[in-house]
């Protein structure tokens, strides 16, 4: 047992949630303890009787337990130990280990210790407010709406043509207004666009002019009316960064090529030699390996970070955007981005900053950098579930504990769960065009903890392998498309809308063990509890509501519910199956789900 006990006295273990508060999290080796125990004390007065609070269950997979508790002390100097409560009778987990009585002779050593609580303008540090409430639905601009033809780049082709890495459809800024009844029918109330600075390219990323919206998208003046009538809708608006890189044809490097070493901007970029070349292949760091028209900028250059922060108060103020999502995030020098946090929070306190990150990002997560991730490490699991079905749900459990308990609760409510994107073969395709698939995916993403992430057309059927083929224009034509998955979308967006718990509560799986068995989760929070079960598989299946109210008695929060009427607040039947709950038994039906209220 002692070997699997994980605990760190800093995030994701050991967090502020208050001015006087710090939550604390423990990992233990699955069903180890009947309970633990949470002994705290001023660091300060080490040898005075410690107060002593209970820890509850929050998780629990094949391999690990989750235990989460919190401790408050005036002016937040704690040193701290766990009395951990097994079959063979008490032991005390230190910094140092696991003992059979707390050391006595030096206490002050003995626990783990949290110096002090830094509680920063009443938590700036964490996530906005908002941000745990928002449903995102991106944009790629130029493949969504083509609403002003005269501004059509050279070339433009039909608006449904297959599309390349080199074509142009006309999307623009002023498309996204026309249709964004569409987006706020949909329930979604952030909106992200892909890069709209001047560019040569379809996608934006390699930024001619960082001053400038790109024409073939429209201007300043169209820009700031596309955010004001989205925040007239109730709609924040992201804008994207691309600060990693620049375009080839970017004023710095362009004098650079023209005027070698005796231009000013030679040491904004990483040159191997001059005079600068393509081939063979580029003498230059660029974005990924040899992609020559995007060359990698200095960001730990104090002129490139003063030019670039500029550019990003410059639209945060001009545009009154509500946040910026950071492409290729982690390859940028980290003082830059706490620098870029810094400005952009002075300008507007509840802006959200959130990197693109496909991996574990805890080092950006701690508060002095990003607020949230584009949640990959969740997409894979769902993946592997829902598309792939290479995992059964004892896994997929498993890994969902796993992406969850990664980092402080404030910034997982906060992450962007996406299914597909500009980068990825579309949610759809990904099923093997099984609709059923989609359906209970998303099922899944809009009862689940963290934000909803829609990328443009999954609403409404569309398909799309890699780039480029993920990134087709935007179906118009509504004879095309598959109306019960869009009112699908809205409902679950409504329903996600007028239950808080969903947004904000608390989550346990109350049933995941076997590999075929239905998913069924709790969310709950002071006010509601619902159940989530899902079926993931080709034919119906049982969910014995006597054994979820039994599991649902493990959980202290849980017990007040347990004993209720649960009543059926969202069936999905994709096979026009209904879903049933009669006495004790919740019938689903092949890739159906359900989602009950306690009452």
């Amino acid at each position: 047992m002692h070997r699997g006990l994980v605990h760190f006295p800093y995030d994701p273990m050991a967090y502020p949630v208050g001015p006087d508060t710090v939550e604390v999290v423990l990992r233990a080796p699955a069903r180890s303890l009947i309970d633990v125990q949470l002994a705290f004390t001023d660091r300060f007065t080490p040898t005075a009787q410690p107060q002593v609070v209970q820890m509850r269950l929050t998780g629990s997979g094949d391999e690990f337990d989750y235990y989460i508790g919190r401790m408050s002390l005036k002016y937040g100097r704690f040193q701290y130990y766990f009395i951990l409560n097994t079959c063979e009778g008490l032991l005390y987990f230190g910094q140092h280990g696991v003992y059979q009585s707390p050391d006595r002779r030096e206490p002050w050593n003995f626990g783990f210790h949290f110096p002090y609580l830094w509680w920063r303008n009443d938590g700036a540090d964490n996530p906005p407010a908002w941000a745990q409430d928002a449903v995102v639905y991106q944009v790629f601009v130029e493949r969504f709406g083509n609403g002003d033809k005269s501004n059509d780049p050279p070339g433009t082709g039909d608006w449904y043509a297959t599309p390349r890495t080199d074509s142009f459809a006309g999307g623009d800024l002023q498309g996204i207004i026309d249709h964004l009844d569409h987006i706020a029918a949909l329930g979604a109330n952030c909106l992200y666009l892909t890069p709209i600075f001047q560019s040569p390219s379809n996608h934006k990323y390699d930024t001619t002019d960082y001053s400038k919206i790109d024409p073939h998208f429209g201007d300043e003046k169209l820009a700031r009316k596309m955010v004001d009538k989205c925040h007239a809708r109730g709609i924040r608006v992201v804008l994207d960064a691309v600060f990693n890189h620049s375009g080839h044809m970017f004023f710095a490097f362009q004098d650079v090529v023209a005027r070698g070493e005796e231009s000013p901007y030679v040491d904004w970029f990483n040159i191997e030699s001059l005079p600068v070349r393509i081939q063979p292949r580029p003498n230059y760091e660029t974005f990924s390996i040899d992609v020559w028209t995007m060359p990698k900028l200095r960001t730990d250059n104090p002129e490139v970070r003063d030019y670039l922060l500029g550019v990003a108060e410059h639209w945060t103020r001009t545009l009154d955007i509500d946040g910026w999502r950071l492409d290729v995030a982690d390859e940028v020098d980290p003082e830059f981005w706490r620098a870029f946090r810094k400005h952009i929070r002075a300008i507007k306190p509840d802006a959200l900053i959130l990197g693109e990150v496909h991996h574990d990002a805890t080092p950006f997560l701690r508060g002095d950098q990003f607020d949230s991730v584009m949640n990959y490490l969740w997409r894979r699991a769902c993946l592997d579930y829902f598309a792939r079905r290479t995992s059964g749900t004892s896994r997929f459990a498993h890994d969902l504990l796993l992406v969850r308990t990664r980092y402080k609760r404030s910034v997982t409510y906060a992450l962007w769960n996406l299914l597909g994107s500009h980068d990825k073969e579309r949610i759809l395709t990904k099923c093997g065009g099984d609709v059923r698939r989609e359906m209970l995916a998303v099922l899944f993403q809009f009862t689940y903890v963290g934000a909803p992430y829609i990328y443009y057309g999954d609403e409404i059927g569309m398909e799309g392998g890699n780039d480029p083929d993920c990134r087709g224009s935007m179906i118009w034509d509504t004879a095309r498309w598959n109306m019960r998955l869009l009112e699908h979308y809205r409902s679950l967006a409504a329903l996600r809308r007028d239950k808080p718990a969903l947004r904000r509560g608390e989550v346990v799986a109350l049933m995941s063990d076997g590999p075929r068995s239905p998913l069924v989760f709790a969310r709950w929070d002071e006010m509601s509890c619902l159940i989530v079960a899902l079926n993931n598989t080709d034919g119906p299946s049982a969910v014995d509501m006597k054994t979820i109210r039994e599991k649902m008695q493990r959980y202290a929060p849980l017990r007040q519910w347990a004993g209720g009427r649960a009543d059926l607040v969202f069936a999905l039947a994709p096979d026009n199956v209904e879903v049933s709950c009669m006495g004790s038994l919740l019938n689903l039906p092949a890739m159906g789900g359900a989602v009950l209220e306690m009452s």
